[in-house]
């Protein structure tokens, strides 16, 4: 694949599960690396910041800083600057929010936006019943991402997408999304490592919205079998991945670059 140039990657189930590294990830990015290729992670996870993600990946041994990193608060905070926002989350991203104002609880504290996270405890009755009386006084309704669910080492668990869907339906509107997978967060992507789409790979374990996503803008996709990967889900996926491995590790045989160094 003489034509790649870049690598776009998820972390969640691509490189780790559970912030622990996947066999032979953390060769297989040195490889990638190596070779001179740009790399930049993009990731929807909403519970930790930019700088708190690039190290928990360079203590597991990942080259990476936090200038690799995309996240989707990062490319929230662009896309809603100024904006007085009320936040559902869970996790601490503050730092990477930087440029909006964050709303309390109080039913005079009027949000110009309704913004929801990465979902966990925080996501309870009280505080969906909140952003769903907020939506329907006017607040636009705008999420991170859509991720029904993401693996951790104890199994799967709900993530934001099994509720929005639920907010979206009662409140009678349609969520702006942020990161994966919408257009602008990999156009942000290319643009940072300075590449054209049909100079790209996305490697991620999510086919409908890391790969397919990816391959609508002309990347090329590589779906791993690791992670949230599920037979069935990509028997009834929307498209088909340009590649199907079985994991982050294989990626440098399939770009053509010499076998990593366990």
């Amino acid at each position: 694949m003489e034509s790649v140039r870049a690598v776009l990657i998820d972390i969640d189930g691509v490189l780790t599960v559970s912030w622990k590294p996947l066999p032979g990830a953390v060769a297989a990015l040195r490889a990638v690396r190596d070779a001179g290729l740009g790399v930049v992670l993009v990731t929807n996870t909403t519970s930790r910041s930019r700088a708190s993600v690039a190290a928990a990946l360079a203590r597991a041994g990942f080259p990476v800083g936090a200038e690799d990193v995309l996240t989707a608060p990062a490319a929230t905070a662009a896309r809603l600057a100024g904006a007085r926002v009320a936040l559902l989350n869970s996790g601490d991203v503050g730092e990477d929010l930087a440029g909006i104002t964050l709303v309390g609880d109080r039913d005079d504290d009027v949000p110009d936006v309704v913004l929801l996270g990465g979902a966990g405890a925080e996501f309870g009755y009280e505080a969906l019943n909140r952003a769903f009386g907020r939506v329907r006084r006017g607040a636009r309704l705008v999420a991170m991402h859509r991720n029904l669910y993401w693996r951790t080492e104890d199994g799967l668990r709900l993530d934001t997408g099994a509720f929005l869907a639920g907010l979206e339906a009662a409140a009678g509107v349609e969520a702006e999304i942020t990161g994966k997978p919408s257009r602008a967060f990999f156009e942000a992507a290319l643009g940072r490592l300075g590449v054209g789409a049909e100079q790209a790979l996305m490697v991620g374990d999510d086919v409908e919205y890391d790969v397919l996503a990816a391959q609508r803008l002309g990347i090329t996709g590589v779906l791993v079998r690791t992670g949230k990967f599920l037979p069935r889900t990509l028997e009834r996926a929307s498209g088909r991945p340009d590649h199907v491995l079985d994991s982050f590790a294989d990626v440098p045989a399939l770009l053509g670059l010499s076998s990593p160094a366990a």
